[in-house]
């Protein structure tokens, strides 16, 4: 037992000096992916529908804000913590986790949004006229902003003002009254099962739907094309679905990869705080969660130069010209 809890020990100081390499990275890496990411769709010349370029912006803009609250703000100052001793003046901090869990609840759950706009698109040709327009992402996308924000009030009044400068389990001081109190665990416990536990559910629904659908349309497919002696021939309708599946399993896979160890480490934490389970996970397993989970906000835009030549092409514009890039952005 000792010698377990020593080699936690050792594991967590360990990753703790890889964090301080690791996230300096992601924010040099992860900042300006999603900013150009914003720019090129919000240019509208990938060849994109409006409502998916309305999801995709959404989703960097969400990335770029967990970049900022999450990683610089939180998570930077933990990792260095002998240079953010001042922090301890500033009593934001409950004011501070309110925005953070907003903004992730707002990541994860745009994901989802675009996941089932690609189901209804792809699944549901009478509901694809009235669903999947650019008026509708914007309302589903305001919908799950206000919700997130409305939800994630709570933890103004669950946490304290005061910084903690740890992960043990939050980085906020806890008012004593939520300490203890069985309402409050019972709503962190919610707060876990809904962000990301059932974001993890309806993407694998709608991506399994989508799958057996396909599965279906490409077999009645061949067999007429087989009968009207166009077998060798191109298809363009299945190569453009194939293309969008492609993009819609590499972000939603992304990110369910990516979120799986901390969606594990919080829900076995809250079964061992209802006495459902006799250990604690190791805090070193936090750790790998926030790490992968934060890469998460900074991959898409290298998924998107994978799938998207037009993406691509702008991308690398950018990139070799980047003054001229932003007075043509400024000029549009």
């Amino acid at each position: 037992m000792v010698d377990w809890i020593q080699l936690q020990t050792q594991i967590l100081f360990a990753l703790h000096d890889v964090e301080k390499v690791y996230y300096p990275i992601l924010i040099v890496v992860g900042v300006p992916a999603n900013i150009m990411t914003i720019i090129i769709f919000s240019q509208r010349k990938c060849g994109l529908s409006k409502n998916v370029t309305h999801y995709l912006v959404a989703m960097a803009a969400a990335d770029l804000l967990v970049i900022i609250i999450d990683l610089i703000l939180r998570h930077i100052p933990i990792v260095f913590r002998g240079l953010f001793q001042f922090v301890d003046l500033l009593h934001v901090c409950n004011i501070h986790a309110s925005f953070l869990f907003a903004a992730s609840d707002c990541s994860v759950w745009f994901t989802v949004s675009f996941t089932f706009d690609r189901f209804v698109s792809i699944c549901c040709q009478k509901l694809k006229t009235k669903h999947c327009t650019g008026k509708m992402a914007a309302a589903v996308l305001g919908t799950v902003t206000a919700l997130s924000c409305l939800k994630n009030i709570s933890w103004y009044f669950m946490l304290s003002g005061q910084y903690w400068l740890l992960n043990n389990p939050w980085f906020c001081n806890i008012e004593y009254d939520s300490l203890y109190s069985q309402a409050w665990g019972a709503f962190e416990t919610l707060h876990y099962i809904l962000t990301p536990g059932m974001a993890f559910v309806m993407i694998l629904l709608f991506n399994g739907l989508t799958v057996r659908h396909i599965s279906v349309v490409s077999k009645a497919r061949r067999r007429l094309r087989c009968h009207n002696s166009l077998e060798n021939s191109r298809d363009p309708e299945m190569e453009n679905r194939r293309k969008s599946i492609i993009l819609l399993f590499l972000i939603s896979g992304n990110f369910i990869l990516l979120w799986s160890i901390l969606a594990v480490h919080c829900l076995w934490n809250k079964t061992w705080y209802f006495g459902f389970s006799s250990e604690t996970p190791p805090n070193f397993v936090q750790e790998i969660g926030f790490m992968l989970q934060l890469l998460s906000c900074c991959t898409n835009t290298f998924i998107y130069a994978l799938t998207q030549s037009k993406f691509r092409e702008h991308l690398q514009n950018m990139l070799r010209c980047p003054p001229n890039s932003c007075c043509r952005i400024h000029r549009v």
